[in-house]
């Protein structure tokens, strides 16, 4: 029997047409494809509608099978990615688009995932996307890392083989995270580090924002590949950018203005957090556009310092906490707390000057003036005394 199309799956489910294409839309906007760059048709370039462009793809492609490990990790990235808040992108990903093995989230465990497991590697080879959370072990042939009887290296390899995609979520497998810290005893690294002959994609943080993990899953399912990266296979729709760019505190850093405790009046009245060890500089993330729990708050907007989650050796980079000086600040707030010091220090100068040049103006002025009987001491006689 033929396979339904997503739409189809929608549809049974009650879902409009009108709300089918709303959820186009907002699928459309999400993952960026209104700048997409113009195409050519019937001998002219023609700008493409995002919207409809993602309805024909879930009115056309039957549901993207995925199947997802977990290697040395905390599962936080599951349970995030389990709390998702946005439903238009998490439900249609864990419900619509066929998570076929998810050891920490099905209901199957022991011999029945693993065999569950093999059926989806056989059945859909070469059509699934691979999710891998968690770092590989590399130490003593992966024994550090065993599922099932298999190292992590072997069960790694053996769906990688199969998989047209694969999504490394979280700082563990993208850049090792955590288990890779010094002296990293079980050898962790990222999956790219592994598997060259297959894209492989990193959505790093410590956990990964789900929407982001889901977004990237429905670039693939709608345009046929991986959504375009930065040099370290980030994603730049959502990496594009630092922490500290989209910061609701920039204009502190800017003015100059940073919190030096967590108990002072500048912490109070939310000012930068950079002395107390923020890394939102030179952190790429999407953190302050997506936000947590439905746009609620992240960790900047709640009064913790960045720690640089989304980037390569964070934990190793240290400087939690750690206050920075004066020194260590990046030039555009120096050159921004110096230039308005300089700017106090020039209008008070500028002010010394003018006034002397009006002095001496005045004085000038006075002494050049024509002379008038009234003011003349020369012209008239001395007052003479009556008597």
């Amino acid at each position: 029997m033929k396979e339904k199309t997503i739409y189809e799956h929608l549809r049974e489910k009650g879902l409009s047409r009108r709300d089918f294409m709303k959820l186009c839309g907002t699928i459309a906007g999400f993952l960026g494809l209104e700048f997409s760059p113009p195409v050519k048709a019937l001998g002219k370039l023609v700008q493409p509608d995002p919207a409809r462009t993602v309805a024909r793809a879930l009115q056309t492609k039957t549901r993207l099978p995925i199947i997802w490990l977990e290697f040395q990790d905390c599962a936080g990235c599951s349970e995030a990615i389990s709390r998702s808040s946005s439903p238009t992108l998490s439900s249609l990903v864990l419900n619509d688009l066929a998570i076929e093995y998810h050891e920490t989230l099905m209901a199957a465990s022991g011999f029945q995932a693993e065999s569950a497991k093999e059926e989806c590697l056989n059945k859909y080879r070469g059509q699934y996307v691979l999710v891998v959370e968690g770092s590989p072990s590399l130490a003593e042939d992966g024994i550090y890392c065993t599922v099932g009887g298999k190292s992590n290296l072997e069960i790694l390899k053996e769906a990688a083989a199969g998989a047209a995609a694969i999504i490394a979520t979280g700082n563990c497998a993208s850049f090792g995270g955590i288990p890779a810290a010094r002296p990293n005893p079980t050898g962790a690294c990222g999956v790219a580090d592994l598997i060259k002959d297959k894209p492989v994609i990193n959505i790093p943080g410590c956990p990964a924002i789900p929407e982001v993990t889901t977004g990237a899953i429905l670039h693939f399912l709608i345009l046929g590949q991986l959504p375009q990266t930065d040099s370290l296979k980030r994603p730049l729709v959502f990496y594009g950018h630092t922490v500290h760019d989209h910061c609701l505190r920039r204009p502190f850093y800017e003015a100059g203005k940073f919190a030096a405790s967590f108990d002072d009046e500048g912490a109070r009245q939310g000012y930068c957090l950079y002395r107390l060890g923020c890394k939102g500089p030179t952190t790429y993330n999407a953190c302050p556009s997506l936000k947590w729990e439905r746009g609620l708050s992240y960790p900047v907007q709640s009064g913790h310092p960045c720690l640089g989650c989304s980037e390569p050796h964070f934990w190793d980079g240290g400087g939690f906490y750690q206050g920075q000086s004066a020194a260590l600040i990046p030039p555009t707030a120096q050159t921004s707390a110096l230039a308005a010091g300089a700017g106090l220090a020039a209008g008070a100068a500028l002010a010394g000057i003018n006034s002397a040049r009006k002095k001496r103006a005045k004085k000038a002025l006075a002494s050049t003036a024509p002379t008038t009987p009234a003011e003349s001491t020369t012209s008239a006689p001395p007052d003479k005394k009556e008597g």
